[in-house]
């Protein structure tokens, strides 16, 4: 299993604090939500149904023409590789490497690139792969620009494989309208900017055809009936979005803002987080773990991502940390 951020309990565990007494920053999810609608009983009693309105919800909140739910956009990551044969597929890096692993694991060849091959290499490859905003970077790739790519790629068979997880607070940068282009994959999840993680639920944005392939690999009844009807209330609650994305967005500015102050200006990020690349990466890693606060640590390059406290007590805490580890490395 590869390395993730939210493995509070193992942190717990390795430094001898007690779980309640952790500041976990360690994930990139929004870590506030608002008022959750009551879930019918028959969501949990009932086998799921897809004529229940949610895949016309998030059509309508994505501005999707044809989608599907799915089990988290993890359960696509690594059913995707298996729709087509030995590829050859270029994977932004770093980025999520669930990803990689995935195509790999399915026996494609795989070439790692920096932002700044992809142009040059895009023809050689049959699927180009790419987080957009990336994590954990930030770096954010203009709509244009995928276009093109997508545009060169089609025109061989080819795939553009996008995953939006960290676009909702900037969906105008969204390729979500152009999904019914053969060839253009976009991935969606609902669990970070909502807040619900472990609801366990995402999109795939792509053209019928592939959807419909990509359905019966799956197979039925994916997406649990109480995670449907709780995506189906809050899908079309346009005021309580934009709520969320007007605080994410001013939560993300103050985070960087922060780091900067203490002398940890960021590298990148997006509304969600905010990475640092700096060699002290690991030793603030390990400093604040030993305060009960917990940070994402990237070996290549060494680097902390950042999430957003869920509070007031949460900022002062980072605060203080970030001020004590300075006195302590003077």
């Amino acid at each position: 299993m590869l390395e993730h951020g939210g493995r509070l309990r193992a942190a717990a565990q390795r430094h001898g604090i007690a779980l309640g007494d952790w500041l976990d920053l360690s994930t990139g999810i929004a870590p506030y939500g608002w008022p959750l609608p009551p879930v019918p009983a028959s969501a949990w009693t009932r086998l799921p149904e897809a004529d229940d309105g949610l895949e016309a919800a998030a059509r309508d909140y994505y501005g999707a023409p044809a989608l599907l739910p799915v089990a988290g956009s993890q359960s696509a990551i690594q059913a995707l590789p298996r729709l087509r044969g030995r590829s050859r597929v270029g994977v932004l890096a770093p980025a999520y490497a669930e990803h990689a692993a995935a195509w790999e694991r399915a026996g494609h060849e795989l070439l790692q690139l920096d932002a700044e091959e992809m142009d040059r290499q895009v023809d050689g490859l049959d699927v180009l792969l790419l987080v957009n905003p990336n994590n954990p970077t930030g770096r954010r790739f203009a709509p244009a620009q995928l276009l093109a790519w997508h545009r060169r790629l089609a025109a061989r068979g080819g795939w553009l494989l996008v995953d939006e997880a960290f676009i909702d607070c900037t969906p105008q940068h969204s390729l979500a309208a152009y999904c019914d282009r053969p060839g253009l994959i976009v991935l969606r999840s609902f669990g970070k900017f909502f807040g619900l993680a472990g609801i366990r639920l995402g999109f795939v944005l792509a053209e019928p055809a592939l959807l419909g392939r990509l359905d019966e690999l799956l197979g039925p009844w994916t997406v649990s009936g109480p995670a449907r009807a709780l995506a189906t209330a809050l899908l079309p609650d346009r005021r309580g979005q934009g709520e969320q994305r007007r605080r994410l967005s001013a939560d993300g500015r103050r985070l960087a803002e922060l780091l900067s102050a203490r002398g940890w200006p960021p590298s990148g990020g997006c509304a969600l987080f905010q990475w640092c690349s700096d060699p002290r990466a690991a030793a603030l890693h390990e400093f604040l773990a030993a305060q009960g606060i917990l940070t994402r640590l990237f070996q290549a390059p060494l680097s902390l991502r950042f999430g957003l406290p869920a509070d007031e007590p949460g900022w002062a805490r980072l605060e203080q940390a970030l001020h004590a580890f300075k006195e302590h490395s003077a």
